[in-house]
């Protein structure tokens, strides 16, 4: 990763118009992905892009979310959630027998067995590739209820802080038009 593509947690805020402390807290809570160097942190560019102008429909925006929060996990308890995966791709090859669910299951064994940083890579992006492999996720069983939860309202409360007014005189003539 190229250091242009990373940018500092001020930098992220101005982006997304939230304040430095609401930016950390969605780092810390693994809403929007980081890396530590040194004493500072980084976000990439693609995941700050992605939070202002989601290309993304909303079923694959709230995977997306719910992934990242699996992936604070995966850094915390890397045998545990790993395990899970692993329980649940066999238990999804026994009730998919071949067909396209195979394949995202075969690619998803390939990472698992790979480096963490690519598994982390394929929960945390917004590339159409990791959306694809998202929707076929083995990670089932990792976030509790309550925790799935939290992760869906944070994203709630996220689209409605960037909500912008609509000014005065656009409403007057909305109204008329109505």
């Amino acid at each position: 990763m190229r250091t242009g593509d990373l940018l500092t947690i001020g930098e992220a805020a101005i982006l997304l118009r939230f304040s430095r402390r609401r930016v950390l807290d969605l780092c810390a809570r693994g809403l929007l992905p980081y890396v530590s160097i040194g004493s500072q942190r980084r976000v990439r560019r693609a995941d700050v892009e992605a939070l202002i102008h989601p290309v993304l429909s909303r079923e694959e925006l709230e995977q997306l979310w719910l992934h990242q929060a699996i992936a604070a996990r995966l850094t915390a308890h890397p045998a545990a959630v790993l395990a899970t995966a692993e329980i649940n791709i066999r238990r999804l090859r026994r009730l998919h027998h071949g067909g396209s669910a195979w394949e995202w299951l075969d690619r998803w064994e390939v990472l698992l067995a790979g480096e963490p940083a690519a598994v982390l890579d394929a929960l945390t992006s917004p590339a159409q590739y990791a959306v694809r492999l998202r929707a076929a996720s083995p990670f089932a069983g990792v976030l509790s209820e309550r925790e799935r939860r939290a992760v869906l309202d944070a994203l709630a409360e996220s689209r409605h802080d960037q909500a912008r007014p609509l000014p005065l005189a656009r409403l007057e003539r909305v109204m008329r038009a109505v």
